[in-house]
């Protein structure tokens, strides 16, 4: 595996920016994901590596050594794309087969034969070989797009929103599946999503990127308990954080424009009076939907808590963030 360096990289099209003097560190062995929404520049930044894009200005090191001047074909990285990107015509095996082919490569049929049954067995498609792709599952299907790049064993493993396409089930059994087999390879493997599910219980590094430039990077703890921005706050979290005036609790520090209080911070019994809109019942915890002052907000409760639609409650924050008016934490 490998540790991939980005140095001051810069990438623009035309007038728009994709990528914006970023700099970071994907350590070897790391699960890392690049957060952020769409036009963040995530998807550039795994082209500039791979090499499909060229950047203006910056470097891309892998293990040390400058890869600008390295074709994609060698740089040693696999790329999955968000659509499976098979060959319907061929069978599960072929599929899988298909980059070990590559004259680069020159691996041995018993090599390429082990190889096939050990990911195979890995993404629990073993029973599937001989199946042509037409004939899987959409979700069959990302699992071979998955073990098409893992049978490469290559420097960084890729992967641009490979779960997107899929139903709230599946990406739910894949997010496990895609912890479980970076542990057991121990790969290198940098992946890009706009899910902040995905991203707090996959990842061990977060990178969050706003408007093509790298804003917070950390462990997905560190970046949940202590964002540096509001746009960092909204990004980690469901429910997502309630943001309102600074001062709807009472004093603020000085120029703090926003207070960002998450769900489950919301404490009840003291503090100012409000009205619960709604209730969910969701089996491990409870949402609130409360009006406050004018606001509304969500919190997350203790499911045995007696709460009912149309209860008067008390509230107060705890463990709360304060922005200013450019949306940058202050306390």
């Amino acid at each position: 595996m490998a540790e991939v360096s980005l140095e001051n990289l810069s990438k623009s099209f035309g007038d728009t920016i994709g990528v914006d003097n970023v700099t970071m560190t994907i350590p070897d062995g790391a699960f890392f994901v690049l957060l952020g929404p769409t036009g963040a520049g995530k998807t550039t930044t795994l082209r500039l590596i791979a090499g499909l894009e060229k950047p203006d200005q910056g470097d891309v090191r892998i293990n040390g050594e400058s890869v600008l001047d390295v074709s994609p074909a060698h740089r040693d990285v696999t790329m999955v794309f968000q659509q499976y990107s098979l060959y319907p015509h061929l069978s599960v095996r072929d599929n899988l087969t298909f980059p070990l082919r590559s004259p680069l490569l020159k691996t041995p049929q018993a090599e390429i034969d082990r190889k096939i049954k050990e990911i195979a067995e890995v993404l629990h498609i073993e029973h599937k070989l001989d199946n042509k792709a037409t004939e899987l599952s959409g979700g069959e299907m990302q699992r071979v797009a998955i073990g098409r790049a893992l049978v490469r064993d290559p420097n960084i493993y890729l992967m641009d929103e490979p779960l997107s396409s899929l139903d709230a089930k599946l990406r739910s059994e894949l997010r496990v599946e895609l912890k479980r087999i970076h542990k057991n390879l121990g790969a290198t493997l940098l992946y890009v999503t706009h899910d902040q599910i995905e991203a707090m219980s996959m990842a061990t590094h977060i990178g969050v990127l706003q408007e093509g430039k790298l804003v917070q990077l950390g462990s997905p703890r560190e970046i949940y308990a202590n964002p540096n921005s509001q746009y960092v706050a909204e990004r980690l979290g469901s429910p997502r954080i309630n943001i309102l005036p600074a001062d709807l609790f009472g004093s603020a520090p000085k120029g703090a424009k926003t207070i960002g209080l998450r769900p489950e911070h919301i404490m009840l019994g003291s503090g100012i009076e409000g009205h619960v809109n709604r209730v969910e019942h969701l089996g491990d915890h409870t949402r609130l939907q409360i009006s406050l002052a004018g606001y509304d907000l969500v919190a997350v409760m203790d499911p045995h808590n007696p709460v009912n639609q149309g209860d008067t409650l008390h509230i107060s924050p705890k463990n709360q963030f304060y922005f200013d008016a450019k949306g940058i934490r202050i306390s």
